[in-house]
């Protein structure tokens, strides 16, 4: 009996010299192109600053996505900041489950690494269909902009 659920089994991977080829091939739909970097900057930003962490969110042996996140407890002292500062599905992967099952791992990720850390998050203007889904994960808008002008969220745990 088909009850028309599908179970996406995911798993995060750092993005190393063995991916990158992988990552970099990731693109956002049409349209999408303004809300979201591309890979290349995200992994030349993380090249910068080590405190980004750049993952590959994977399904299987296939990359279908790409997130970068980061705790910066200099810039936010003394109580820091956890920032998911990207995530990204394959324009040819969208619409099949692949935002929200990704969504769910990164916050069980942040749960054990990061635990009772609140998570913060941006999203630019008119990128609605992400902010709804970050709203059914327990984000809300805090009345923030970050440094490039786009409205934060946070999921408070603490």
């Amino acid at each position: 009996m088909n009850l028309g659920v599908v179970i996406l089994d995911l798993h995060l991977e750092p993005i190393t010299r063995r991916n990158r080829k992988e990552a970099l091939k990731l693109r956002v739909a049409a349209g999408q192109e303004t809300f979201v970097e591309t890979v290349s900057q995200c992994l030349s930003e993380a090249g910068r600053n080590p405190v980004w962490k750049p993952v590959g969110i994977c399904s299987e042996e296939q990359m279908v996505g790409f997130a970068m996140y980061g705790y910066f407890w200099w810039e936010y002292f003394p109580h820091g900041r956890l920032w998911l500062d990207r995530l990204l599905i394959d324009a040819e992967c969208q619409g099949k489950g692949y935002g929200r099952a990704a969504m769910a791992d990164i916050l069980k990720f942040f749960s054990v690494r990061y635990p009772g850390k609140d998570v913060y998050l941006s999203v630019t203007e008119g990128n609605n269909v992400a902010a709804g889904m970050y709203k059914e994960f327990g984000f809300r808008f805090n009345g923030e902009k970050d440094i490039h002008g786009e409205d934060v969220m946070v999921k408070r745990y603490s």
